[in-house]
């Protein structure tokens, strides 16, 4: 064996100089043997009890050098005074040959100021001339006690450690193992020496152990926390170990293996898995939250369900509803036993392009099915429980929850989840997360389900409460737009209307309910009504405000004990709220015209609503002077009129304050911006709608916007034909020949028979009823109306006549044979009219045999 220099530290030499180790020692042992410890020195006695022979090593220990130490006598010169008594004895014995060994006490130097305890072996030698001397063997007591304490304390820890302790050898084999390690992999701690981590691990593990182990013996970085995955002897479960390797070195410095700490971390990994676990779950919970329900759309709802959960939580998904809950049904048939017809509205999926059901047939999104009977879905539909869907043989799946979606106590649906093989399986833990997820979009879902059916029901509400898309009026042209301030259920509190009126006259309306949302337009749809109603009694504009003020103020709250209830002061009282509450008190502004086509004038009652605006032909467009008066619901102040006349092809706009006001900007530049959107009245009438509603800044979404506009067209003069009669008994004869050529003139012969009968009827009834002279008029438009004008306040009553009455029974011919017929005040007397359709529109049947005897 090659000789090498040992690496031990630099010694001083004799004359105080200093010389390498490496100059005065070899060595052919191994690293680490215990010479690298333990200093061991010699030095030898001649037969005069005087040392002839001092080593390099008794220099090293005694910090004496050789010229200094041969030649004198030890006791002397090393041992303490009070001692040498006892060392000339021992001495003396020796050399008589007797061996000796022994714990003596010496001074390191001459001065004494470096005691010490050293541990002789003193052998008795013999020259050839027979002289006697002594071979002395020393070593410091205090290294031994050393090495003995750090052998104690390796064998403590090594032994007695809790983790399992490995030492490998430089060929990165087991030199050492300890009890803990043994406990676990069987065996006692000998069987272990001479094996390789391959003995333990699996290939992979093992050689990423073995890597490890190299290069930790040839650079000396330690692994800390190094992770390693095997199953235990015995055992198939998996371990987890956590490995911590240090290179050790000899006494000189040089490596001599690698040891290793194992420590057993399989519930920690696990622990820590369920911690990662429960984050995730946390962290999807928290993402379903923020993601699940952004959308009031069924369908919606559902596929945000499944972005969440694929692939994060499962590999593909499906959501199945109820196809009669999307059909609105507040019950779905078959909902007991989990049968019901059902509808794919959402799939996902990481890993394939289609679903399959239980069955192995696709269901594709928007198809309907139903689950049989005695099927895992059908079960937890039925149940209300989540089930596990066994695996099916020769399937990519490996493991499906089919989770019922329960929404207050209801049933919503089914959701799928499903994962593949490669995955892991289904959780309990996983399972309840599934039912939490479920559980969060179902009830997103019942709540855009009910979102829905009550948006039908305030859809149906507000179209049943609003004119007509294209109403129609004789001698205008209308275009209306009507924007609710609450997109989400299209109801609002304003609202406008068009009403016919008899004598071709049509009622424009434009009304605003304080307030939004669902009261407002219940509120606005009583209101309507009662305008209709009043509208239908052909009173003045002024008289239908004031009627409806008064009922706008009782359809409030109860009216407080002893009062009034459409009294000003209980209205005024409530609204200082010291009797009601005033959020339920009916106030609303309105805007109510009645515009005649023949005369083109337009009378305008106004209660606290924005004025008309009018646009003439060529003019800037302006606002019309009609007094605003007090909102409707406040009372006590009468409502004026103001009569305008038009000319043809003006403009004539009826608007909400939601179009012109809004917190961005003050009323008055909204109706300069309105007005300024409206200087072309020669557009589309519809255009200049869009253009208004595209133009000003309405801010959408503050308030409910109503526009109504109409543009003036007249009647022709050759439409009309306007007589006086006087009151005489002639008058009937003329009155028959006037209408009968007025219809011939415009090619209404089928009308004539019916015509003069009817226009007899009430100019008779005019001469016997009425006062003053007598006005004809037939107006044709869309259909034939007659009006007979007397200046008698007596309205015309409908009885049945006796069998013994001559007459009575005029006002049930006209009933009969005309479309409609009745009578209206005006300034000077009343007026009695009826309605003809025209030919082409369609001829009123003929009245039966029956219907006329029924007059006798």
């Amino acid at each position: 064996m090659s000789e090498i220099p040992a690496e031990v530290p630099e010694q001083p030499d004799g004359r105080g100089l200093v010389r390498g180790a490496a100059d005065i020692l070899w060595q052919s042992s191994p690293p680490g043997s215990i010479y690298d410890y333990i200093k061991v020195a010699s030095f030898s006695l001649g037969a005069d009890g005087r040392i002839d022979q001092w080593s390099l090593r008794a220099e090293q220990l005694f910090h004496v050098a050789a010229a200094d130490a041969v030649g004198k006598d030890p006791i002397e010169a090393f041992v303490p005074a009070g001692l040498r008594d006892v060392g000339h004895r021992r001495v003396g014995e020796i050399l008589d040959g007797k061996e000796w060994t022994g714990i003596v006490p010496f001074r390191m130097a001459e001065d004494g100021s470096l005691d010490g305890v050293a541990e002789v072996y003193v052998m008795p030698t013999e020259t050839e001339q027979g002289e006697r001397g002594a071979v002395c063997i020393v070593v410091d007591v205090r290294a031994l006690r050393r090495i003995e304490t750090d052998l104690a304390a390796s064998q403590a820890i090594f032994g007695q450690s809790p983790f399992g302790f490995l030492l490998f050898g430089t060929d990165l084999r087991v030199q050492r193992a300890n009890k803990r390690f043994a406990a676990v992999f069987g065996g006692n701690a000998d069987d272990h020496r001479g094996r390789t981590v391959h003995d333990y691990l699996p290939r992979g593990e093992a050689d990423r152990m073995a890597a490890a182990l190299k290069r930790v013996l040839e650079t000396g970085d330690s692994v800390t926390d190094m992770q390693i995955v095997g199953p235990a002897p015995g055992s198939n479960d998996r371990r987890h170990w956590s490995i911590n390797l240090y290179r050790v070195h000899s006494g000189t410095g040089r490596p001599i293996g690698v040891a290793g700490l194992g420590t057993d971390v399989t519930r920690r990994h696990a622990a820590a898995r369920e911690a990662a676990q429960s984050r995730r779950n946390l962290a999807l919970l928290n993402e379903a939250g923020s993601r699940i329900g952004n959308s009031l759309d069924l369908e919606t709802t559902a596929r945000e369900l499944l972005d969440v959960t694929v692939p994060v939580f499962c590999d593909l998904a499906s959501v199945d509803l109820y196809q009669g809950l999307l059909d609105g049904d507040e019950t779905p048939p078959g909902l007991a036993d989990g049968s019901a017809e059902l509808r794919r509205v959402a799939f996902s999926s990481a890993v394939s392009d289609g679903p399959l059901d239980d069955c192995g047939e696709p269901v594709t999104v928007g198809a309907l099915h139903r689950y049989s009977f005695n099927s895992p879905c059908a079960d937890a539909l039925r149940t209300a429980r989540p089930v596990t869907i066994p695996r099916t043989e020769g399937g990519m799946v490996r493991s499906t929850l089919a989770v019922p979606m329960v929404a207050h106590d209801t049933v919503v649906g089914l959701v799928r989840f499903s994962r593949t093989m490669g995955s892991e399986p289904f959780s309990e833990r996983d399972r309840t997360l599934a039912v939490e997820l479920a559980a969060r979009a179902a009830v997103c879902i019942d709540n855009a389900r009910l979102y829905r059916r009550e948006h039908e029901r305030a859809l149906i509400l507000q179209r049943s409460l609003l004119p007509p898309g294209d109403p129609e009026a004789a001698g205008l042209d209308i275009a209306c737009r009507y924007l609710p301030g609450n997109a989400a259920t299209e109801v609002g509190g304003d609202w406008f209307d068009v009403i016919e009126l008899p004598g071709h006259r049509t009622a424009l309306v434009v009304g605003d309910v304080m307030g939004r949302g669902l009261r407002a337009a219940v509120a606005m749809g009583e209101l309507r009504t009662a305008v209709r109603t009043l509208a239908l009694l052909d009173l003045e504009p002024a008289e239908v405000l004031a009627a409806l003020d008064e009922i706008a103020r009782g359809l409030g709250s109860p009216t407080p004990w002893g009062q009034h209830p459409h009294s000003p002061q209980s209205t005024r009282r409530a609204l200082q709220g010291r009797d009601i509450d005033p959020s339920e008190v009916y106030l609303a502004t309105c805007v109510y015209a009645v515009y005649d086509p023949v005369t083109r004038r337009v009378t305008f009652a106004n209660a606290g609503h924005l004025p008309p605006v009018l646009v003439e032909p060529g003019e800037e467009a302006l606002m019309l002077d009609v007094p605003p008066g007090m909102p409707l619901g406040v009372g006590g102040e009468p409502f004026e009129e103001v009569e305008v006349q038009l000319p043809e092809g003006a403009l004539l706009a009826l608007y909400t304050d939601g179009l012109v006001e809004s917190r961005e900007h003050p009323l008055d530049e909204g109706l300069r911006a309105f007005r300024s959107a409206i200087t072309d009245p020669s557009r589309a009438l519809e255009d200049v709608c869009d253009h208004v509603l595209n133009t000003l800044d309405t801010r959408h979404g503050e308030d409910d916007i109503a526009l109504l506009m109409a543009r003036v067209q007249g009647l022709p003069r050759e439409a009309v034909g306007d007589w006086t009669l006087p009151r005489e008994a002639r008058s009937v004869g003329r009155a028959r020949e006037l209408a009968r050529a007025q219809l011939a003139s415009w090619d209404l012969e089928a009308l004539v028979d019916t015509t003069e009968l009817l226009v007899s009827e009430l100019v008779t009834n005019a001469l016997r009823y009425g006062e003053g002279e007598i006005r004809l008029r037939l107006l044709l438009d869309r259909t034939l109306v007659c009006e007979v004008w007397d200046a008698g306040l007596v309205q015309p009553r409908r009885r049945r006549a006796r069998d013994t009455d001559e007459g009575g029974r005029g006002l049930q011919l006209v009933g009969l044979l005309s479309a409609s017929w009745g009578a209206r005040r005006t300034p000077r007397g009343k007026t009695v009219w009826f309605e003809l359709p025209l030919p082409d529109g369609g001829s009123p049947s003929e009245p039966s045999v029956d219907a006329l005897l029924s007059m006798f």
